[in-house]
């Protein structure tokens, strides 16, 4: 029988293991080998052996099976043994290279969390604000539903690295053309490029880490009425953070807002519409309605055109710990919410049903054109969106009405109706 080499005795698998799955693959095999370099040393340089005791009387000797050729078996035998000594040396004589578990990402604590404990108010501002804009959106849904007659199609959507969403969309309805309610909530990773921009508004943000887990949550509302004399709104409210390693917040804070955008310009929708939200603002500071009205119409201006979008409304973004703690500021999104169905609605009810005649519907189209021009060209959810990694497309552009129109060198005619809500737009009203 040929010897038996080191090579021989180690089986295939062990030998084939990547040198990061068998650290001490070297001081194993180096172990085997003094094994068999003992076992295999003469008679003469091995203690005597111990002398064979002497079988009772009446001792009967059991029945050996017969020998059968079983190398494959001690193959197996054999390469057991020397694995599981492996894992030993590795798990137990090499604790310098421990093995290293990959940490739980964000969206995954947070599901434990939810599964384990349910969303209270101790709960972190993430899962609160998952709550808050899904049980809004079932309920803006069902008053959109009731005001049009037809039914929303319910999508929901899922992220490989966490999160998803909800896209409520209506279609061809009785009142709207087009009305969308959509929830998102995202988990991700923002790189070192992304963090040190953000860094300029956010200075809680590290600058030295390569990257960092972030979550989302927001809910988005666009519906755009087939009577030409009845507004688009627009409505959104976001929030943002950025977590440590462990889960903790690294920095936070929220924006949104929401504006009115008429083609035919009634003042008593106008007043009302600003109403509630000035109401809104001044439960929290005086001073948010004056700043954010103005907020709104810079913003949602089309700088090609020299025209604001609508009328305006409130808009604000990255109001964090700088602005006021919190929950503080939670509360206050929660009121400039509260007050949408409240001033949309009875506006809403008011125009639905007016006549109008196909030059009011026109005009209309040319009016959804221009706002088309400002979502694809100036808006900044929508080019973040667009340029996000596995960006979900359809969701981005629930934004855009159903139909538009560009008509070249169009002008309205002069002391038209539409010729001042024009004037309106180029020079923004104070409306309470």
């Amino acid at each position: 029988m040929p010897p038996r080499t080191l090579h021989s005795v180690v089986p295939t698998r062990l030998r084939l293991l990547p040198h990061a799955q068998c650290v001490s693959r070297s001081s194993v095999l180096g172990r085997i080998a003094r094994r068999q370099s003992t076992q295999s040393k003469p008679a003469s340089t091995q203690s005597h052996k111990p002398e064979i005791p002497i079988p009772p009387p009446g001792w009967i000797p059991p029945r050996r099976p017969p020998v059968e050729a079983s190398f494959p078996k001690v193959r197996v035998a054999l390469g057991v043994v020397v694995i599981g000594y492996a894992i030993y040396v590795f798990a137990f004589e090499n604790p310098q290279k421990p093995v290293q578990a990959d940490s739980p990402t964000l969206a995954a604590r947070d599901e434990l969390t939810k599964r384990e404990s349910g969303i209270t108010q101790n709960s972190p501002m993430r899962l609160r604000m998952e709550q808050f804009v899904k049980a809004n959106q079932k309920q803006i849904v069902k008053a959109i539903e009731e005001l049009d007659g037809k039914q929303f199609l319910v999508d929901e959507w899922a992220r490989s690295t966490g999160g998803g969403g909800i896209s409520c969309v209506l279609q061809d309805g009785n009142v709207f053309e087009k009305a969308g309610v959509n929830v998102s909530v995202v988990y991700g990773k923002l790189p070192r490029p992304a963090i040190q921009r953000m860094r300029a508004d956010h200075k809680a943000l590290d600058p030295d880490v390569e990257s960092l887990d972030y979550f989302a949550a927001g809910l988005s509302i666009v519906m755009h009425p087939k009577n030409p004399l009845a507004p688009t709104v627009h409505l959104n409210y976001r929030y943002f953070e950025t977590a440590n390693e462990d889960g903790s917040s690294n920095a936070w804070w929220f924006g949104g807002g929401s504006d009115l955008t008429p083609c035919y310009l009634f003042d008593e929708d106008a007043i009302q519409f600003h109403k509630g939200l000035k109401e809104a603002c001044e439960k929290h500071d005086k001073s948010y309605y004056p700043r954010f009205k103005k907020w709104c119409d810079d913003y949602f201006f089309n700088t090609h055109r020299g025209e604001r979008r609508g009328i305006g409304g409130i808009f604000f973004d990255d109001l964090d710990e700088g602005e006021n703690d919190q929950e503080q500021l939670f509360a206050f999104v929660k009121d400039c919410l509260g007050s949408f169905l409240p001033a949309y609605l009875p506006i809403m009810q008011r125009r639905k049903d007016l006549p109008y005649t196909e030059q009011e519907k026109e005009w209309q189209q040319i009016r959804r054109g221009r706002y088309v021009e400002f979502n694809l060209v100036h808006d900044r959810g929508t080019s973040f969106g667009l340029a996000s990694p596995n960006a979900r497309v359809e969701s981005i552009l629930m934004s855009l009405p159903l139909t538009a129109r560009w008509q070249y060198m169009h002008l309205p005619p002069k002391g038209s109706r539409e010729e001042r809500m024009l004037d309106v737009l180029r020079s923004p009203r104070e409306w309470i």
